[in-house]
Parts: C-alpha cells; structure tokens; sequence
C-alpha cells in the first residue's frame, strides 16, 4: 500500500518527462519510506535497481553487476565488469540509446567501500550528459553523509544534482490516510505514539482500539516497535547508551543543555555533540523563543512521536513489562497520557496552521510560526505561548491549545489576551484550539472581538 509523496512523484516524473541527463539525490532517515517513493516512481520503466550493503567493494560491484544483467539480459549478453567505472560507463553508454533509470540505494555504502566512487561518477557525468538519457537516483539513510558527501561543496558531485529531495515524515494529516477505522481522537493518540514515520504507521492495526495497539506494539517484547529505538540507534551511532541516556533525559523533563548533561554525566561540550547527531537524526530538535535568537534560551525536546513515547513509557514501566503484567504497564500509561497528549496537540495545530496558510485561510500569510516563552515584566513570572505566528512587525497569531475533556473556558481567551500585549504587533489575531468545545462565556466573548477563531478539533477534519 504506497500513501501520499504526491509532490514528490510529481517532481520525479517531470524530470523523468524531460527524456535529457537527469540526477535526484534523494536521502531521508531510515523508515521514512525513500524506498518506497522509488519504487513507486519506477513502475513500468526501465530500471536497473542497486543497493549498496555495508560490505567491501568486490560484493557490491558483484552485486551491481548482477543488477545490470537483470536489466540488460532481454537485450544481449551481460558484460563482466572488473570495476565500477567499468560497470557505471556501460550504463551511461547504454544510455545514450534509450531512456535508462540507475537507482544506487543505499549510496553511501557503496562510496564507503569504494572510495573513488563519487569521482568516478563526476568524470562520467561531465563525459556523457550531453548525450546521455541516464535518469541517476542516488538514495541514502544517513544524512550527514549524503548533505556533505553528495550535496556539499567539497564534494566532487557538487553542482551536478538536478534536483534534491529530502524526505521527511508524514505529518499528522498524510499519516491519517494510513487507517480508515479510527476515529479522529484515536488518530491523535496513534500520531501521539508513532508520528509520521511510515514503517511505524505500518504497525498500527485500525481494526484493533488504541489500547490493543499499545499492548500490541510497545507493550509485546516480541514486536517489532519494542526494540525500534535501540536498533535504529546501533545503525546510526557507536556510543548508544549515552545517546539513550540523552534521549530518556529530554523525555523525562530535561530541556536545557545543562540540564541534559547534569542528568546523564557528561560534559557540556561533549552533549552537545551528541544533541546534534541526534538533531540530523530527526530525533531530537532544538528551539529557541520564535522572535528571539539568544542561544541561551535554547531547549531541546523530541521530535521524534515514537522515540517519545518510547522513552516516557517503556523504560519505566520495563520491569512490569518483562514480567508479563500487561495490563499494570497500560494502566500506568493511560493514566499519563493526557498530559502526553498536549505536546503531540500543539505540534498537530501547528500543522494545522500552516495547512490554513497554505490555502490562504488565516487573515493574513505568516512567514514563520513556533513556540515562545520568557518573562512578563507585569505578572513578574515566566509566561508561554503555545503557538505565535508572525509576518514582519506588524501582524501576528497568538494560539493556545488545549488536549482536554472540558471545554474551554472564558479564563483562557483572557490569558492569551494578556499574553499578547507583551508584543508590539499592531494586528493581533487568536485562535483558541480544544479538544471539545469552549464555554459560552468564551464563545461570547470572542464573537464580541471579531479577531478570535475558537476551533474545536473535529473541525481538522472539515474539508
């Protein structure tokens, strides 16, 4: 079942229409379904289709020339190669007859275990793509190396992309096309518990309630979320027992550099280090106050739904967990997670609001959202703001959200109001976001404003 990436095919398959030389990078994080896109995009074309493996260079040429005759057999007789630039300039050749798609999955295996990989590829390039109908995916997971050895300026393939695409998560919208029997609130909790990765989503079973997944899936030692996080760090990283004492840190409350390095033992410099590997990993993120760049107010939380949940629930329920009591593990989780909850709220609204921007529903085209905090010189104490959006100085959003069984009441509209006057925006606008309704002492109230939209959940899903 292959799900959205709708712009993404579109971008491949106007370059594929072009019938000239043509070289996407595509990269992304493991389980986000780069694979997938391809394949999809493939269908019915002519396609010689290679993945790299974390081997040395004699097995991947060997695997690479099988790949090409597969391709080549329905044509004549299959070349033996005796290295890569040998095999890549066949292709390249064969290419000058005839529109020809050359995937290299998993790239930088395969320039690890080759070095000249990448300036073979450059010579081969300059020599053919004038002549050459060659269509070049190179695909990989680790996006450090494919941002500075494929897409940066050191690199000998620098200059010579025709496109780049990154792929990233689905957000909750796109994630929501995955099940058709859950209901929306039980689409929150499972974008709560395994976010927009499509390996993840592709555990969720809609036929079973929320509470069956969760014992299912993160509560079943067996299953394959249980072990996710720890064998999706041991591919990615050496050290990762300090990575996961950064990760449950953050999830257990740590926000500030000093905070997370205090926790786990290590020095500053040293965790700072470690956030940032773990930032290019889509794992974590770090924030600043949206109209400031201070570093000093600078947090970090997870960005990452699975890793969330995985680190704020397994780790202390895992005792319970390997004892086989199932339901005490649940019991103690579904009391926590309405609080949970209220994080995964506000990034689902926050998505909402650019989907809004997009369509050209807000009152007026903001450039940036996110969240802010710092202090209120009137109350003397630190104040939030769930979302504020912003275009230049003059117009801004201001948005509170709430994951909560009650309907919101007028006490909240008056904070946000408050709030609000710590900026000198001179066109403010508001939006209340509940899980169920407001009071009718804030409907009043903002109906008597004119520039507050009270938006209950069960309206993201309007159109």
């Amino acid at each position: 079942m292959f799900i959205g990436r709708d712009r993404e095919l579109e971008t491949l398959n106007k370059l594929y229409e072009k019938g000239n030389f043509q070289f996407p990078v595509i990269y992304g994080r493991r389980r986000v379904g780069k694979t997938a896109l391809i394949n999809e995009f493939v269908k019915n074309k002519g396609t010689i289709f290679f993945t790299g493996l974390e081997t040395n260079a004699a097995q991947n040429l060997d695997n690479f020339s099988r790949a090409i005759f597969d391709y080549v057999n329905g044509f004549g007789p299959a070349p033996v190669f005796r290295n890569f630039q040998e095999a890549l300039e066949y292709v390249f050749v064969m290419a000058e007859e005839r529109r020809v798609i050359l995937v290299i999955d998993e790239y930088p295996y395969a320039a690890k275990s080759y070095k000249g990989f990448a300036s073979v590829l450059q010579v081969l390039i300059d020599r053919y793509k004038d002549k050459s109908k060659l269509f070049l995916i190179l695909c990989g997971s680790s996006i450090s190396f494919m941002e500075e050895q494929v897409l940066g300026y050191k690199s000998p393939l620098y200059g010579r992309r025709t496109a780049q695409l990154k792929i990233n998560p689905f957000d909750f919208f796109e994630s929501s096309k995955y099940f058709k029997k859950f209901s929306p609130f039980d689409m929150a909790l499972v974008y709560g518990m395994v976010g927009g990765t499509p390996q993840y989503l592709l555990q969720i079973d809609d036929r079973l309630s929320v509470e069956e997944n969760i014992k299912n899936t993160f509560l079943n030692v067996a299953s394959y979320l249980f072990e996710e996080p720890n064998n999706l760090l041991k591919q990615e990283v050496r050290e990762v027992a300090v990575y996961n004492a950064i990760i449950g840190a953050i999830a257990a409350g740590s926000s500030k550099l000093s905070e997370i390095s205090g926790k786990v033992g290590e020095e500053t410099s040293a965790c700072s280090i470690f956030l940032k590997n773990l930032i290019s990993l889509g794992i974590i993120k770090k924030e600043t106050p949206i109209t400031e760049t201070s570093s000093k107010k600078t947090i970090y939380s997870i960005a990452d739904n699975m890793f969330r949940f995985w680190h704020r629930f397994i780790p202390p329920n895992i005792s319970v967990i390997q004892n086989d009591m199932i339901e005490v593990a649940y019991k103690n989780i579904a009391e926590q997670l309405p609080v949970y909850m209220g994080a995964v709220f506000e990034e689902i609204c926050k998505q909402y609001l650019w989907k809004l921007n997009r369509e050209g529903k807000t009152a007026f085209a903001f450039m940036d959202l996110g969240r802010w905090w710092g202090s209120d010189p009137v109350e003397k104490r630190e104040a939030e703001i769930d979302i504020l959006a912003v275009a230049g100085k003059e117009c801004a959003i201001f948005c509170e959200c709430k994951w909560t069984n009650e309907d919101i009441d007028l006490s909240v509209l008056e904070t946000l109001l408050g709030r609000s006057r710590l900026f000198p925006h001179t066109k403010k606008y508001y939006y209340l976001f509940a899980k169920t309704g407001f009071t009718a002492g804030c409907t009043k109230r903002a109906d008597e404003l004119g520039n507050v939209a009270l938006v209950p959940y069960k309206n993201f899903f309007a159109d």
